[in-house]
């Protein structure tokens, strides 16, 4: 055997360790470009329909990997508290943590610039055939459709998450609000200090039971 060998019979070399079929870590996440960035957001917007939300979990975190459901999970919270449309919050931020302010405006631009002309050519077509039973009963199946998604991607979230008895209490609060039709900000306000204090309670009996 020579030396260059080190020692080892050729063929008989023990195997590479296999690669793990895991999640990635957040840090081995793949930085999309600044068109992907655009193109899935573009496809995002046009399929969106009465629900941004449903497709961009399963378009960025199912179908492109390129967040964690955890991490999508996070975003969206603060795109909640936050003003303006929670979609577009999500989008702005996702992207410029991608590409920078780049990425940011491919994110918005994809995000709003398809749906913008299919809602005119649909706001014409309404203007002039929505009084159609035919149209009517459209729309509203649409509609039930919409909410059908969202309320699915809500569980699909929790049941993939798991997360703890405290946490799913300050939720279910939430809800309650909702339905009660609580205004938005003071169910945020209100429910912050709750939810800030139900996560660290959960994080700190995680830690001390390691």
């Amino acid at each position: 055997m020579g030396g260059g060998d080190n020692g080892r019979v050729k063929g008989l070399d023990p195997p590479a360790p296999a690669r793990s079929a895991g999640p990635m870590p957040p840090d081995a996440a793949p930085r999309p470009t600044v068109s992907q960035i655009f193109l899935a957001y573009l496809g995002i917007g046009l399929m969106g329909f009465g629900g941004v939300n449903a497709w961009a979990r399963r378009t960025l975190v199912e179908e492109k990997r390129w967040v964690t459901d955890q991490d999508y999970a996070e975003v969206l919270g603060l795109g909640q508290a936050l003003p303006g449309p929670n979609a577009l919050n999500v989008a702005i931020f996702l992207g410029e943590r991608w590409r920078g302010a780049a990425g940011a405006l491919a994110a918005t631009v994809g995000l709003f610039g398809g749906p913008l002309c299919v809602l005119v050519l649909l706001a014409i077509a309404h203007d002039r055939w929505g009084e159609l039973p035919l149209v009517k009963a459209v729309l509203a199946g649409t509609a039930a459709a919409a909410a059908g998604m969202v309320i699915g991607t809500a569980l699909k979230i929790v049941q993939n998450l798991k997360p703890a008895l405290p946490l799913v209490a300050v939720g279910l609060v939430a809800v309650a609000g909702a339905l009660l039709r609580v205004p938005l900000p003071v169910i945020v306000l209100g429910l912050a200090p709750f939810g800030i204090g139900a996560a660290w309670w959960v994080m700190r009996a995680r830690g001390a039971g390691r």
